[in-house]
């Protein structure tokens, strides 16, 4: 397959391409994805300047008229999925399976939107003096920068441009730049559902273009996925301007808690699948097991068999389990933290070679709590699990609490006071009960706290990031009342 061309999108032109940097696969080095053109600071700002001109006439739309684009946009996701998926596997290593579940997930949220565009866009409130109506409504705040991360490369853009566009607002999109052929993909979608020109621009580029958007004072909000320290940076630069709104999802530490009244096979398969589904490199994944006592021999061999028998191979081939880490600075970011393990103390109970190209396996070990060990309290962001054993429901509690993150937590357990407990005493944005630590869906909240960030983009969460309320009062009577008398 001839690699593709890269070009950016602005104000509904694609400009001409250049070939500043390279997509290649991580499961094979010499399998060239496309060529992409890095944006300058002028192409950066004239992409917002697109989407400001494109806004007033965009805002003005009806918003039927608006969901109507996302209908048109849900038939050419279903026509395309199969093709979608395997060019995410090509580019990010993901199981070609997982992509196209990622793929309808995307899929789901253009569904989401579509549908939302005929529901209620306020409320009718009583007011104190009978004269008066008053209603609140939502106003888009105006142009939207949507900066996304590798591993979800579809499904997490249309989280987030879905709503915004849907709203009134206009985008510009930064796709991550080890993903740029999925999200240029994208935007061809956007414009051959008919978005007018200037509502989605698309710019290509590292963090330097990145951080170029977020400065610039015509974007109203950034939307963003990835690392904490990304992130941050994000909040840093926007904090000088008054009127920014940032939405942050910058990862997890997560954690799986096994009681001892567990269901001992379910709770082994949710745990594998939370660690190693997409090769541990989901915010969600858990890279902490918590066991209690009474289970943690049988579970330790269990859960150590199974990863044993885990396929980790071509993405493109669906009988894998998963596929390749993400580049080479991945592989030795997780090979550091399992010799940083190793110097720590634990005890290893499985170590998957690695392999040629990006591959890793999975990293097992087995060790008591200590709140000053490393590899138990940062993110990885690979096959890297900690089984940990516990004793009391409390000290599960405070282990699952011991890291600087909060975003997803599942609990095994066949008893409802203790899926309360948890549910109320632990620090997370997203609980599963008898399930793994992922597996979201589109119209219920994604985000964390602590340093997972004030909250993903989401159906249900982001309306109240890209649009901002007003109240507006009309007085029906012939003299002025105060409601304060």
């Amino acid at each position: 397959m001839p690699p593709i061309v890269g070009r950016l999108a602005v104000g509904g032109d694609w400009l001409p391409p250049r070939a500043d940097f390279a997509s290649t696969s991580p499961a094979d080095d010499a399998d060239v994805v496309g060529t992409f053109p890095t944006a300058t600071p002028a192409e950066v700002r004239q992409a917002v300047e697109a989407a400001r001109t494109a806004f007033p006439g965009w805002r003005r739309t009806s918003r039927i008229i608006r969901a109507e684009c996302f209908d048109r946009l849900a038939r050419l996701i279903d026509r395309d999925t199969d093709a979608l998926a395997r060019l995410m596997a090509r580019e990010c290593g993901k199981n070609v399976t997982e992509c196209r579940a990622e793929v309808v997930e995307g899929l789901h949220m253009v569904q989401y939107v579509f549908g939302s565009g005929r529901l209620p866009v306020g409320e009718l409130l009583a007011s104190e003096l009978a004269e008066k109506d008053v209603t609140v409504r939502r106003k888009p705040w105006g142009v939207v920068s949507v900066v996304t991360p590798w591993n979800f490369p579809f499904a997490v853009p249309l989280w987030m441009l879905g709503p915004s566009l849907l709203e009134g607002n206009t985008a510009v999109f930064k796709p991550s730049e080890d993903t740029p052929a999925v999200g240029q993909r994208l935007a061809e979608l956007f414009a051959e559902a008919g978005f007018p020109a200037g509502t989605l621009n698309l710019v290509h580029g590292d963090g330097a273009v990145g951080e170029e958007l977020v400065r610039h004072p015509g974007v109203n909000v950034v939307l963003f996925t990835g690392s904490y320290d990304v992130g941050r940076r994000i909040q840093e630069v926007s904090a000088a301007l008054p009127d920014r709104i940032v939405a942050a999802e910058m990862g997890g530490k997560n954690a799986v808690i096994v009681c001892d009244d567990a269901r001992f096979d379910l709770a082994v398969t949710a745990a594998v699948v939370s660690a190693f589904k997409t090769t541990g490199q989901r915010c969600v994944s858990a890279s902490r097991v918590i066991v209690h006592e009474s289970l943690i021999d049988r579970f330790a061999a269990a859960f150590v068999g199974t990863a044993k028998r885990l396929r980790f191979g071509d993405p493109l081939d669906p009988t894998n389990f998963a596929g390749p880490l993400i580049h080479r600075n991945a592989v030795r970011k997780v090979l550091g933290y399992n010799r940083l393990a190793r110097e720590e103390g634990v005890d290893v109970l499985l170590d998957a070679a690695e392999r040629e190209g990006c591959y890793v396996g999975p990293f097992v070990y087995r060790t008591p709590h200590d709140a000053s060990m490393r590899c138990t309290r940062e993110e990885v962001f690979g096959p890297h699990v900690a089984l940990i054993p516990f004793r009391t429901d409390d000290e599960a509690a405070a282990i699952a609490n011991g890291t600087d993150y909060g975003l997803s937590l599942a609990v095994i357990t066949e008893s409802y006071r203790r899926m309360r407990f948890f549910r109320d005493e632990c620090e997370y944005g997203m609980g599963y009960v008898n399930l793994p630590s992922i597996g979201a869906e589109v119209h219920l909240p994604f985000g964390g706290v602590k340093r997972s960030g004030n909250g993903h983009p989401s159906a249900a969460g982001l309306v109240t990031a890209v649009t901002h309320p007003t109240a507006f009062t009309v007085n029906h009577g012939t003299e002025i009342k105060m409601a304060q008398g």
